[in-house]
């Protein structure tokens, strides 16, 4: 069942505290996952008892995201913070530098934790940051009509597209390459999790001007993208691989920009094949 966690961190005001929500499962070597902007924890539902069979797996709700709360007055969303907040979480979890995993926002996160030297390895799935300024208006612009459409739908509504097919098509198809398979449950949730996402806006300000160009030479990288990607277009990946000389770029063929319920059993495999490097 998910925790919830109450923390000290330390912002520009001064000590405040922090509350996040996390799902742990597993054993062995701890890994970390983290999801994408508007998503929450149950993102990796498809391959958490996959991943759990072989690490200690701490899924959480980024501040802002999920059952999450926000980051405390004043406290930015930036990377620095975020990944500061992320710190300090993994240890009030009793976690010392965990590998990593991340999905869009969460696999930029994940990059900036391992530039930091505070994770074992860095998977990154379709990671933000990669983007030319006209991919990133494009992505952000995408971004606010799915937030836009979640908020005017009424929940009844949301309700009836998830219980079928062709309404999980409307309600996810820009994340999902396959998304008649996702179950009405998860469409419903993610839907209403973006609807009631409140670091939504913060976080997308926050971006405005992020561009990914260090390498990340101290600990061992990997970066994998959907070759269905509608929202990072998949190029960027060859632009991740350039900034990061010693990553390894994997293809994720017929998967989309959230990869975990397109093809559970491969994304798994290139997360523990990354995290074993």
């Amino acid at each position: 069942m998910p925790e919830r966690i109450t923390f000290p961190i330390e912002t520009p005001a001064g000590p405040r505290t922090a509350s996040l929500m996390y799902e742990r499962r597993g054993a062995g070597e701890p890994l970390l996952l983290l999801h994408g902007i508007g998503h929450h924890w149950q993102a990796w539902e498809p391959v958490l008892d996959i991943l759990a069979a072989d690490r200690d797996v701490i899924a959480v709700d980024l501040p802002g995201f999920g059952a999450s709360d926000e980051l405390p007055p004043g406290c930015p969303y930036d990377l620095s913070t975020v990944g500061g907040v992320l710190a300090a979480f993994c240890g009030a979890v009793g976690v010392e530098r965990p590998h990593v995993a991340g999905n869009s926002l969460g696999g930029l996160l994940a990059l900036q934790l391992g530039r930091e030297k505070r994770v074992r390895s860095v998977t990154a799935l379709s990671p933000a940051g990669f983007w030319s300024e006209g991919e990133r208006r494009y992505a952000f612009a995408t971004l606010r009509a799915m937030r836009g459409a979640a908020r005017s739908l009424p929940v009844p509504a949301i309700e009836r597209l998830s219980r079928t097919s062709a309404g999980r098509t409307v309600l996810t198809s820009t994340i999902y390459a396959r998304p008649g398979r996702r179950s009405p449950e998860a469409a419903r949730a993610e839907t209403l999790a973006l609807r009631g996402a409140t670091g939504f806006r913060q976080t997308l300000a926050a971006g405005g001007n992020v561009r990914f160009r260090e390498d990340v030479a101290s600990v061992p990288v990997t970066v994998a993208w959907g070759s269905r990607d509608r929202l990072l277009l998949p190029r960027q990946g060859v632009r991740a691989k350039h900034t990061i000389p010693g990553a390894r770029l994997v293809r994720l063929p017929g998967c989309g920009h959230v990869p975990m319920n397109d093809d559970p059993a491969l994304v798994a495999r290139v997360i523990l094949d990354g995290s074993a490097r």
